[in-house]
């Protein structure tokens, strides 16, 4: 792996470590877990075309005249699904990501996890829901609440709660640690399939044929990839239909990363998926204009000079500092760009988004709403 990507992964998981913590507890029986999560998302709202949601929302003439702050909501409880999923045909043998060759012999027992909650969507995605047993911190679908958390501190693995739950298989990657606990459960003779770590809207197909083709559904997963890539389409005509065309008009945006009990201000720039984000919702990625790479911390007088027309940060992230009106006392740089003047701050909850995989088009057509419609996301 690549000494840049491994930095930023690295980077990745310190800061979505605070992210997303929550004192959720990991109660229940690790036989009915599974059950319990399928039962629950048999009632949830299942995912349906979400281009649909932009439909109704006319060009923007005039985007940089918009003014206030909104929340970027999902319109569904779950990850979309596969229209046709078949049963595993197991035992298989692959190479993960790490070259190393691992046999799955069932799928009977998932555990799915990583610091950006994409490997359970895409389980999930892939009709194999019902078997998911524990799961990690950014898991937030509809169901998987009650599924025990495995890990602690925010995005520690904690090797008891693993083994305890019996996977049958362990879906990961290298976002998540310590190492030394996943070369345990290999050790312990669960089969531990390492999956590609790079997240942005360009690799979902990469994501889904690794879990697909590892869980002994590589014909589900292919289907899974077509429906997304078709709603990925179909999102981006939208967006290209209500979003200003000209680079001149486009939005100035920026990603930034807040914990404002942990004084910790981030940006995030080229290569930390924040840019592919802002691409997908017809942005001007200013912070990778200006080459700034991976996630940094602000700068007070490079944040002032990007001048960007809007900030897209992470509700908890916002909420850490006392809303809109907190962020701009904490961190008056934003106070003096037309971001800040005009309110023009974006939420979005912390589990979803920067998860991307099977959820892109949906995370894509959330953001775009509540930036060019933000009268519907207040």
């Amino acid at each position: 792996m690549p000494s840049r990507r491994r930095a930023l992964l690295a980077a990745a998981s310190a800061l979505v470590v605070l992210a997303v913590a929550t004192g959720c507890s990991a109660g229940g029986a690790p036989e009915q877990a599974g059950t319990a999560a399928a039962r629950t998302a048999d009632s949830a709202t299942s995912a349906t075309d979400p281009a649909t949601s932009l439909q109704a929302i006319a060009p923007v003439t005039d985007a940089k005249s918009v003014t206030g702050a909104s929340t970027a909501t999902l319109t569904t409880d779950l990850p979309p699904k596969a229209s046709t999923v078949d049963e595993p045909e197991l035992p298989v043998t692959v190479t993960d990501n790490q070259d190393t060759e691992v046999t799955v012999t069932s799928a009977d027992r998932i555990l799915a996890l990583d610091v950006y909650g994409t490997l359970s969507s895409t389980v999930y995605g892939l009709g194999l829901g019902g078997n998911l047993v524990g799961r990690d911190v950014s898991t937030g679908f509809a169901g998987t609440e009650e599924l025990p958390l495995v890990t602690q501190n925010g995005h520690e693995l904690s090797a008891e709660a693993i083994l305890a739950l019996r996977p049958t298989v362990l879906l990961t990657d290298t976002s998540l640690g310590p190492w030394d606990v996943v070369l345990q459960i290999r050790k312990a003779g669960i089969p531990v399939v390492v999956v590609d770590s790079h997240r942005d809207t360009s690799n979902t197909d990469r994501i889904i044929d690794q879990v697909a083709t590892a869980l002994g559904v590589p014909e589900t997963g292919a289907r899974l990839v077509d429906e997304v890539h078709e709603q990925q389409e179909a999102v981006a005509a939208q967006v290209a239909r209500i979003a200003p065309q000209s680079e001149a008009d486009k939005l100035r945006m920026v990603f930034l990363y807040v914990r404002g009990n942990a004084g910790i201000y981030y940006l995030f720039g080229q290569e930390s998926g924040a840019d592919s984000l802002i691409d997908a919702v017809g942005g001007r990625d200013i912070a990778t204009e200006q080459d700034w790479k991976g996630m940094r911390p602000v700068n007070a007088e490079a944040l002032v000079a990007m001048k960007p027309d809007l900030v897209i940060m992470m509700t908890k992230g916002l909420e850490s500092v006392g809303g809109v009106d907190g962020l701009l006392q904490r961190v008056p740089a934003i106070a003096k760009t037309p971001a800040g003047q005009h309110r023009r701050i974006v939420d979005m909850a912390d589990t979803t988004v920067m998860s991307f995989g099977p959820r892109t088009p949906e995370i894509v057509a959330a953001l775009a709403a509540a930036i060019y419609a933000p009268e519907r996301s207040r």
